[in-house]
């Protein structure tokens, strides 16, 4: 082999690991953009703990919050629920912190214990008297971790196929979503995250 195709081979090999790299960020940055074309943020949001959320809210009367499951956003209740109550309630549905158009607070851990000290918040910052909270699957479980850590600021609860058990281990199907390195959880949100879910 020539000399100058030794020097350039290094060079050649270490952009097309480049181009590689950015593939999957750019598919995310375009997926991410279409789905906020198609679905636009359509609420308020409030600053809570660091976190900034994203709510929707419609009615007046009984407060009544509602909180979504794992890989679902505020709009799960939105388009399936709000138009079955009737007069007198005043219902607020959020997207949990990094859901939806949530930001989740930098160095959140996003645990159970401190997502339901963020929907007490929210609670409070909104001046909501005793809410029913509606809690669906993980949405569930922060739900009952309220129920048992603050249970003052709720009138009660109501479960949708709620996570109720902690388990040992992650089950098979969201193995992958646990990664414990918050870096490397970074690098799998804004690269293959988004596509492989979609996949």
């Amino acid at each position: 082999m020539p000399v100058s195709i030794l020097l350039w081979l290094p060079g050649a090999l270490f952009l097309l690991a480049l181009v590689v790299a950015a593939y999957p960020m750019l598919a995310t940055l375009r997926i991410a953009a279409k789905a906020e074309r198609l679905v636009p943020a359509s609420g308020k949001f409030i600053e809570i703990d660091g976190n900034r959320i994203h709510y929707v809210e419609t009615g007046e009367g009984r407060p009544i919050v509602f909180l979504h499951g794992l890989g679902a956003q505020l709009h799960q209740f939105g388009h399936t629920l709000f138009g079955r109550f009737g007069p007198n309630y005043r219902l607020i549905a959020l997207d949990r912190p990094g859901s939806g158009y949530s930001v989740r607070a930098r160095g959140a851990s996003g645990r159970l214990s401190e997502q339901a000290e963020v929907v007490r918040h929210f609670i409070d910052a909104l001046g909501l008297e005793k809410p029913l909270v509606v809690g669906h699957s993980l949405g569930g479980a922060i739900a009952l971790t309220l129920a048992i850590e603050h249970p003052t600021a709720i009138s009660g609860i109501a479960l949708l196929a709620p996570l109720t058990h902690l388990e040992p281990d992650a089950r098979e199907k969201f193995g992958p979503l646990y990664v414990k390195s918050p870096l490397r959880r970074r690098i799998m949100a804004y690269t293959v995250a988004i596509p492989a879910a979609l996949k």
